[in-house]
């Protein structure tokens, strides 16, 4: 598996998130765009999987081979820049500042959205033969999970903000470690089976991860889900972006980072 010792890959954390801070705009879009549509597509897999096997933990399984194919091909989600580009700027790294990150969690925001709106128009197509009959049940399946995943929320006001803001910061806590897991091995199948596993276990537990969200609810409305553009956005959208900062930069790359790189002074034994 040629593993890499953390001291190791967390530098390459730090190396990553500032290379992606002076990446260029176009390349950072269209990493982005197919970041955000390779995920949607694999999302679209997993509930063909479960609406057709009635086995949820079947589309679990399988789902990440969407989330390896992206970072393999070198493309970003905006789940993983929330981790590694703050980390090239508490490392001191020349030119990385705060408005820099900012712009680049936007160009990748902009960049997943395109992606995963896209793939949600197509397959709305798909579903519905260009939108000459109603959708089949897999297309009905993802409008309800739209309804449920904002007025479900929106029915138990702040505690269903908190339980989505906390959904949030449990699905990139996993899926942080997924792109950290990207870089713990030197050849394919140890990259594969470093990001399978966090990544099986965020989908499984119905975490709330912003880019799959993406495609979800956008097609959710194109398809007749019972919800608003705005239950989209205040009830799902905005409190799972949070989230999901909150998740992945405290939980992994902080903790990496602090304890990996500058870790605290040895115990002086004598």
């Amino acid at each position: 598996m040629s593993y890499l010792v953390p001291s190791e890959f967390v530098t390459k954390m730090v190396d990553a998130g500032e290379a992606k801070i002076w990446m260029s705009t176009r390349d950072t879009l269209i990493r982005a765009f197919m970041a955000g549509a390779i995920l949607a597509l694999a999302a679209v897999f997993a509930i063909t999987i479960n609406v057709q096997t009635g086995e949820p933990l079947l589309g679990a399984v399988l789902f990440p081979v969407g989330f390896c194919m992206l970072y393999l091909m070198g493309f970003d989600l905006l789940t993983g820049v929330f981790m590694l580009t703050p980390l090239a700027w508490l490392d001191k790294r020349p030119g990385v500042t705060i408005p820099r990150i900012l712009k680049n969690w936007g160009l990748v925001f902009c960049g997943n959205f395109a992606g995963a709106f896209t793939v949600a128009v197509i397959m709305a197509i798909v579903f519905t033969y260009g939108f000459s009959v109603e959708p089949n049940e897999i297309g009905q399946t993802i409008g309800v999970i739209g309804e449920s995943r904002t007025v479900g929320y929106k029915e138990f006001g702040a505690a269903g903000m908190l339980t989505i803001f906390l959904r949030g910061v449990l699905c990139n806590w996993m899926v942080s470690m997924g792109v950290v897991g990207a870089m713990i091995s030197t050849n394919v199948s140890g990259k594969v089976i470093a990001m399978w596993m966090p990544i099986m276990l965020f989908f499984y537990m119905t975490f709330e991860h912003s880019v799959v969200n993406m495609f979800l609810f956008p097609s959710g409305l194109i398809l007749g889900g019972n919800f608003s553009l705005m239950d989209y956005l205040l009830w799902n959208e905005l409190p799972v972006v949070v989230g999901n900062l909150v998740g992945g930069l405290t939980f992994t790359g902080l903790t990496l980072y602090t304890t990996h790189v500058r870790t605290a002074p040895k115990r002086n034994l004598v």
